[in-house]
């Protein structure tokens, strides 16, 4: 989901206010990173951590504002995997409460190791994938999530596929597909015929100089 990375940032930002990487590591004492002990207002619905369990977080919010599953060939590459399922979240739901300072960067557009959003964030023991922190959202993988039970699960259900173009197999799930960024593309042919009415009706009402 590297490609929708660059649609968090907002009007009026610059690489030089992105680039977090700072000798006096302000990083740490705001979100996501910043940790919310005795915060009455933060109440902890699900844990998560990496594989070998030094990076350990919490998340509020009981449904994530998206979730996704991304095709994209960046995503492939950085997960070894066919496929990402990624979560959007505001960096205020979650609280780390254990290896925030255990965390490493890769700002994928220019391959470097800095903190310089967007940038994609591990475990810098396990190299497991922890999130990939926008401007101002952050996109975590619900693969490492505890859930408790099937509907905590489902709270995490995918709404669509993103760049299925690129896909390494086909997914019969009735799901949209989006050949890029959902709501942002075109929706390929085997997506719900009511999703692809919904677009062309959203098509229709555009503007001549935006269709073009």
């Amino acid at each position: 989901m590297a490609e929708q990375a660059s649609t968090y940032r907002t009007n009026g930002d610059n690489g030089d206010e992105g680039n977090t990487d700072g000798e006096h590591n302000e990083w740490k004492h705001r979100a996501p990173y910043k940790v919310h002990d005795n915060d009455p207002d933060f109440h902890a619905r699900y844990e998560a951590s990496c594989h070998c369990g030094k990076v350990c977080y919490q998340l509020s919010r009981e449904k994530p504002l998206d979730s996704k599953y991304c095709h994209c060939t960046t995503c492939q590459k950085l997960h070894g995997a066919p496929f990402q399922w990624a979560a959007i979240f505001h960096k205020e739901d979650i609280n780390f409460t254990q290896g925030h300072h255990d965390l490493g960067w890769y700002e994928s557009a220019d391959k470097t190791t800095v903190h310089k959003l967007p940038c994609k964030v591990s475990c810098a023991y396990c190299r497991t994938p922890i999130m990939d922190e926008g401007r101002n959202m952050i996109l975590l993988f619900p693969t490492l999530i505890n859930f408790k039970s099937p509907e905590d699960r489902k709270n995490f259900e995918p709404s669509c596929h993103m760049f299925y173009p690129r896909r390494i197999l086909d997914i019969n799930d009735g799901k949209p597909k989006w050949s890029g960024i959902n709501n942002d593309s075109e929706l390929i042919e085997d997506s719900p015929e009511q999703d692809k009415k919904r677009k062309r009706e959203e098509d229709a009402k555009k503007p001549t100089d935006e269709k073009e």
